[in-house]
């Protein structure tokens, strides 16, 4: 459960691959992230430490920063 607002809000994409039979998870705000899970309640965990790591990694948001990282999905399933 968050404590506070977001001070970032990321906005997360995610469409199922049917041959592969997994959600993939992409994000145009956050250099570097991509992946996959059979199901949205696998990956959202998998984003809740995937984005601030990236965020880091790519200079973006500082790992030590007192705020809070939020996300939006958006999915969609053809």
């Amino acid at each position: 459960m968050l404590t506070a607002d977001p001070e970032i809000m990321i906005v997360v994409e995610a469409f199922w691959d049917d041959e592969a039979s997994v959600w993939v998870a992409t994000s145009d705000s956050v250099p570097g992230l991509v992946t996959e899970a059979e199901t949205l309640e696998v990956l959202i965990p998998k984003l809740r430490v995937m984005i601030p790591e990236l965020l880091a990694a790519n200079q973006l948001f500082a790992e030590c920063a007192h705020g809070v990282i939020g996300f939006e999905i958006y999915s969609s399933r053809i």
